[in-house]
């Protein structure tokens, strides 16, 4: 099913498609994670950020339903992180290794993967409980398939053009909020938020392909660019923290040079993201929430006086 609102169908139906077709994605990457959890737990949390994606934009349109159906996927996706992050963190050290060739021996990175590794096959297989979490996560999705009937948003194109534009307001605002934040204090959760309201944002672009002012592959393109590196910048954030907490993994002698080299890499993620990020949030929200409530306002229009002339 095509990730994308089709202007000339109703946005209540629209939305309950593309929802449906997420969930059914989330439910099978959850079965197959029973057998093969870190790929398959990875791809249930992407498909569960595009779906909440999609209840943050349309949540001006049906507060009290997206609201509660966002907080059921999140605690989805809360109660499946654990193998993920324990990918994430050796993702992180290849990345380390690729990034200072001439420093990975000397730090003794390869020796440090082998060991995240080995924690990797506990977090994903030696958890007693996985089975069960996973059979929570998938009743819970189809409760979520059947709450999906009673979503009613406005279908008129006026009012479901405005409907858009507030959702992709309130992640725009949140994205040059999350940037201020992170270029005056600089904490790993300022940069987290950033990379949410980014990963949002991309969500959102994909979804209003057809109603978002054009250029928008261009900047669709940029903000997943942007979102990887956001993404790696918390990686080394949440490695980081786990070696100075001396927590599983690394609970034993503190690895200094591992630790040197996450600050070089942590220099450059921060400069990176920062410059990007300023660049994709340039303009000012609501000047570009006028601008997609207007093309949406007259691209529905459009296609209703299409359909009814048909």
């Amino acid at each position: 099913m095509s990730f994308r609102i089709d202007p000339r169908l109703a946005l209540t139906a629209e939305v309950r498609r593309i929802a449906g077709g997420e969930i059914d994605k989330i439910v099978a990457h959850l079965n197959i994670a029973r057998d093969n959890p870190e790929k398959s737990l990875h791809s249930a949390r992407k498909r569960i950020k595009a779906l909440r994606a999609l209840l943050r934009l349309v949540h001006p349109g049906d507060e009290a339903f997206c609201r509660a159906e966002n907080n059921r996927y999140r605690d989805i996706s809360l109660s499946i992180a654990g193998p993920r992050q324990a990918t994430a963190l050796i993702e992180t050290i290849d990345r380390l290794i690729a990034d200072f060739p001439e420093d990975a021996d000397g730090a003794g990175l390869a020796g440090i993967r082998a060991m995240l590794a080995r924690h990797r096959t506990e977090a994903a297989y030696g958890q007693a409980g996985l089975g069960a979490v996973l059979d929570n996560a998938v009743a819970e999705c189809q409760a979520g398939m059947v709450a999906l009937e009673m979503l009613i948003l406005p279908d008129h194109p006026e009012n479901a053009a405005d409907v858009l534009a507030d959702g992709a307001l309130a992640t725009l605002r949140y994205a040059r909020k999350a940037l201020e934040q992170s270029r005056e204090r600089g904490e790993p959760n300022d940069f987290h938020d950033l990379r949410k309201a980014v990963k949002t944002h991309a969500a959102h672009l994909a979804l209003l392909r057809k109603l978002w002012p054009a250029p928008v592959k261009p900047r669709r393109e940029r903000a997943e660019e942007l979102g990887e590196s956001l993404g790696e910048l918390h990686d080394v954030f949440v490695m980081r923290a786990l070696i100075e907490a001396r927590e599983a993994p690394f609970d034993g002698p503190e690895p200094k040079q591992l630790v040197r080299l996450l600050r070089r890499a942590e220099k450059a993620l921060r400069k990176l993201c920062l410059a990007d990020a300023a660049k994709l949030f340039e303009e000012k929200p609501r000047r570009a929430a006028r601008k997609l409530a207007k093309k949406a306002r007259q691209d529905l229009n459009d296609s209703m006086a299409e359909n009814e002339a048909d």
